[in-house]
């Protein structure tokens, strides 16, 4: 099945008042930023969106306004996974049209083994005809899917790429030497990106470019097209503020980084928590130096 979802996807953080509530008008300026920054395509309701702690009806709000602002300029993909196959498979049926793609991450928290990791995604994959992109982040599931998984799961024929967060180089590199040609490898991580494009990555789905599209999407761009003297100057340029964006989690840090280009504000719904003021501090510092 052919699809779009090459180069740089961002996933795209929801912005909230200080109310606690949904700040569409943020999110407006965050998709224009996007139209205008070099992404290629749009994730939302990622975990960077804080998808945990919405509502199944604020999911379709934030959906359905990124939709409307976008009008089909960015194909745009839909995070829908959990560690409830008949429910997700259940959920499939109420998404509503025009979304070009699905996001699904491997069942977290109740661990299953690889052979349960396929029976999940040939079920997904049964209830929909959109493009599924499948998503390995041991970090947050506690269970990794093998090369070996992967590579039975590319044969399915709306299963078209895997956003890979394991950090495993050997694994990635050996989905990359036996994948069809028809299905892609996305970075999950921001800091390795450019590395894994030069083994055969073709592109990310990024936090980094929420705040920093243009500088993020000519790195991957540059790289992608054998640039790699280009790209490695972005790469190095943007390093200090990768770190600082990840190092007391995520989405605070790029969600102050958003602040600074006046986005949004850097609100977030427990359990998770804004960044320190000493994190602060340094994010605008570095943003400062990265826009000039």
């Amino acid at each position: 099945m052919s699809h779009k979802f090459k180069g740089v996807g961002v996933a795209l953080v929801t912005p909230f008042t200080s109310d606690g509530k949904i700040d569409f008008k943020a999110l407006t300026k965050l998709v224009e930023l996007q139209l205008e920054g070099g992404t290629d395509f749009l994730v939302v309701q990622g975990t960077t969106g804080e998808s945990p702690v919405l509502s199944l009806n604020e999911k379709m709000e934030v959906l359905h306004h990124v939709m409307e602002v976008n009008d089909k300029k960015l194909p745009l993909v839909y995070g829908l996974g959990g560690n409830n196959t008949m429910d997700v498979c259940n959920k499939l049926g109420e998404l509503p049209k025009g979304i070009d793609g699905l996001l699904s991450v491997s069942p977290y928290y109740n661990k299953p083994l690889q052979r349960g990791i396929v029976a999940h995604y040939k079920a997904v994959s049964d209830h929909t005809d959109l493009p599924i992109i499948l998503y390995n982040v041991p970090g947050r599931t506690s269970s990794n899917v093998s090369a070996e998984t992967t590579l039975a799961l590319a044969e399915i024929e709306n299963i078209v790429a895997m956003k890979e967060a394991s950090g495993d180089f050997d694994q990635i590199m050996e989905i990359i030497k036996y994948k069809p040609d028809n299905f892609t490898v996305l970075s999950g991580d921001d800091a390795i990106t450019l590395p894994l494009i030069s083994i055969g990555v073709e592109g990310v789905i990024s936090v980094v470019a929420n705040a920093l599209p243009e500088r993020f999407s000519h790195m991957v761009h540059s790289g992608v097209s054998g640039d790699f003297a280009t790209a490695n100057e972005e790469h190095y340029g943007l390093m200090k503020m990768t770190r600082l964006m990840f190092s007391e989690g995520n989405p605070g840090g790029v969600k102050e980084a958003l602040v600074y280009r006046e986005i949004c504000e850097n609100h977030m719904r427990l359990p998770l928590v804004p960044v320190s003021d000493s994190l602060k501090t340094e994010i605008i510092k570095e943003m400062k130096v990265l826009m000039g």
